[in-house]
């Protein structure tokens, strides 16, 4: 099953423009919200060393990375 998962701080400003647009595709994607502060444990496994990060996966492996502010078709073309 894929999964997006959506790496932010509550520090960073892009990520709080970005955090309303992956809410509304968290209503038809299957997206986890990821505080880089309170999961570093995930943000070393994945790598990530900017947010905003998304992370896509394929039962459970990384497929696809993006770091940055992404529009919604942007999010929803590397989901797909």
């Amino acid at each position: 099953m894929k999964q997006l998962l959506y790496f932010y701080g509550q520090w960073c400003g892009p990520c709080k423009s970005f955090k309303p647009v992956m809410e509304r595709l968290s209503q038809e994607l299957p997206i986890r919200f990821v505080d880089v502060d309170a999961e570093p444990q995930l943000v070393a496994e994945y790598g990530v060393r900017n947010v905003p990060t998304v992370v896509v996966t394929q039962d459970g492996r990384e497929v696809s990375k993006r770091s940055g502010v992404l529009t919604e078709s942007q999010v929803r073309e590397l989901f797909m």
